[in-house]
């Protein structure tokens, strides 16, 4: 079956929930399921297997975890149902989703699994018996093989955004643990795409399912204007700041990459005078609606927030959208901007792009079928004339709408006591009502030339640089020195046991490091593919228990059993790709992918 995304549906008290969820349904304030909702929930309710093709933020989650805990035995304490996610990002957010469907459910237990956790936490509470547990394939993988996960008492398997696992080299992982599986469980796939590799699974595992395809709305979104500004020197919270100083918002919503940043960039903007404030991941669903309340009513003006964090708003005053954070597909970058421009309204998106962001730059043009065009950044004239004009309408509504009898007597006094100007006491008032936000234009320079004319002087005092002449008149150039190690700076190479014979691409290999390590994909250096092995770049400091847990990982059902590269292995391998991370400054310990100060040596 396939349906528009705008067709009517059914409440969720007609679609025969359990009382425990709908009550939880009930609480979090959800009223109409989503279309993918509507029509997934009753065939997974009946326990027919399904086939779900919709599009990232149409609601997925739900549409497979009510029907599927409405079935849970609580009094049965084996795992009845598995989720497999193709990030541990992905995987927690959907283990917290289902935690709160799940609070009225008594003796109800899940257990997120990802690689980064320690080995240890996860083996206790796999002791505690969850019902459900949500994990990524190669750390589920892993504990299948030591017979701590156990899934011959499995009721319900799903599948979600297949195509993400395909696309990082997950699927034999995913196929292994299908045939694990018992043959009567049931199971849901969901997929933006449906591939031919995803199809096939499709075919071979689920059993008579359900289709269920939800038409995406245009990804031409006519009512609102794209412009891009291309990241240059200046850095991109200056660039900010000056579009924020000249474009005329009402409400606006920032996109970051990580939780972190949300915060960050919150504290910033409010340092410099905006009424901003973070929603993300983290926040517990009270806060959460409190924020987006407030920012409803106009106590907030920005909200930056991180793409799971901001699906499902739908904020009548949200003017513009800026993409601070260059999303990681088209499909993420219309999910985002649809926060703007709904119902017939004008909209304004803005998206920071850096050189090397350009091809995402051109993809979006394609799946949007809209040019987006560049824009300048505000001059210094530009920020000053807006601040006057604003200045001058708060002066005229001020006029307009107080009451200034005392203050007209308290000028009165003192321009009698001092002979003073009204015109030059008037003055000062501006002055000092402005004096953190100056009407006349204010040269912006940025800090490389400021500190090069410290260090070097001015020109004048160093001498013209000799005019261009013929090639024939220029000095010969040095030789430069031979680079002495092929590998970079800060980086170690590593040799895996898996290479072009075990049909292995890059993707693979990195999909399965960042997944059970929490190293993110952008700070793996290069890889090299041999017939027989690898090798690869990582960052140094690695803790030896990382070392240990990625020597275990498993990918395209063979083990890396990694090891430290030796020096003629490394000399052999060609140029990388350049890494500005290292493990012993940036990665924090526990779950979370966010780097710490420092590792302690093993």
């Amino acid at each position: 079956m396939s349906t528009p995304e705008n067709d009517s549906t059914p409440s969720f008290a007609e679609l025969g929930l359990a009382a425990p969820i709908l009550q939880a349904v009930q609480q979090a304030g959800y009223e109409t399921p989503s279309p993918i909702q509507a029509q997934s929930i009753p065939p997974l309710l009946a326990g027919r297997d399904l086939l779900g093709q919709a599009q990232t933020g149409t609601g997925k989650t739900a549409a497979f975890a009510l029907p599927l805990l409405s079935r849970i035995d609580l009094k049965n304490k084996a795992t009845q149902m598995l989720v497999l996610a193709p990030t541990r990002e992905l995987a927690i957010q959907v283990s917290e989703a289902i935690q709160s469907y799940a609070r009225h459910l008594k003796d109800f237990h899940i257990l997120p699994i990802y690689g980064g956790q320690s080995m240890g936490i996860q083996l206790r509470s796999l002791q505690r018996k969850p019902q459900v547990v949500v994990g990524t394939p190669g750390r589920i993988l892993d504990h299948i093989r030591r017979g701590t996960l156990k899934l011959d008492k499995l009721e319900a398997l799903v599948l979600d955004e297949a195509d993400e696992m395909l696309r990082m080299g997950f699927i034999d992982d995913v196929e292994t643990i299908l045939k694990e599986t018992p043959e009567k469980r049931q199971v849901a796939l969901f997929s933006a795409t449906m591939p031919g590799p995803i199809h096939r699974v499709a075919q071979k595992y689920l059993k008579d399912p359900v289709d269920v395809r939800i038409q995406s709305k245009t990804s031409t979104v006519t009512t609102i204007n794209q412009r891009y500004w291309q990241v240059t020197g200046m850095h991109k919270l200056d660039a900010l700041t000056r579009i924020l100083e000249v474009e005329d918002f009402d409400g606006m919503i920032i996109f970051v990459r990580t939780k972190n940043a949300t915060v960050e960039l919150a504290e910033k903007l409010e340092a410099r005078g905006y009424s901003a404030s973070a929603i993300n991941g983290d926040m517990n669903q009270a806060l959460r609606e409190k924020t987006i309340e407030r920012m409803k009513k106009g106590s907030i003006d920005i909200l930056i927030a991180t793409d799971v964090a901001a699906r499902g708003l739908d904020i009548e005053r949200m003017s513009h959208v800026v993409n601070y954070d260059i999303p990681y597909d088209t499909e993420s970058y219309v999910h985002r901007i649809g926060r703007t421009g709904r119902a017939g309204r004008k909209g304004e998106a803005i998206l920071f792009v850096s050189p090397r962001e350009t091809r995402m730059l051109s993809a979006i043009e394609k799946a949007t079928r809209q040019v987006i065009t560049k824009m300048q950044l505000p001059s210094s004239e530009d920020i000053a004339d807006r601040r006057v004009l604003q200045f001058m309408e708060q002066l005229s509504e001020t006029i307009e709408a107080q009451d200034l009898a005392y203050f007209e007597t308290l000028i009165s006094q003192y321009q009698q006591e001092h002979n003073a100007d009204p015109i030059e006491i008037a003055a000062a008032l501006a002055f000092l009502v402005q004096k953190d936000r100056p009407l006349k234009p204010v040269k912006h320079v940025t800090q490389r030339p400021a500190r090069e004319e410290r260090e070097r002087g001015p020109r004048q005092d160093r001498g013209e640089r000799p005019a261009r002449g013929n090639r024939e008149d220029r000095p010969p150039r040095e030789k430069r020195a031979p680079r002495p190690h092929p590998n970079e700076p800060d980086m170690d190479t590593y040799r895996v046991e898996v290479g072009r014979a075990d049909k292995i691409e890059p993707r693979n290999l990195v999909g399965a490091i960042a997944n059970e390590s929490g190293i993110e994909s952008q700070f793996i250096g290069r890889i090299t593919i041999n017939e027989d092995h690898s090798l690869i770049d990582l960052p140094q400091g690695m803790p030896k228990d990382m070392f240990q847990q990625i020597r275990k990982v498993w990918v395209n059902n063979k083990q890396l059993n990694m090891s430290l590269a030796t020096d003629e292995a490394v000399a052999e391998s060609v140029a990388a790709r350049p890494s500005r991370r290292n493990f012993s400054k940036d990665r924090k310990d526990g779950p979370k992918s966010k780097p710490a100060k420092k590792f302690k040596k093993s």
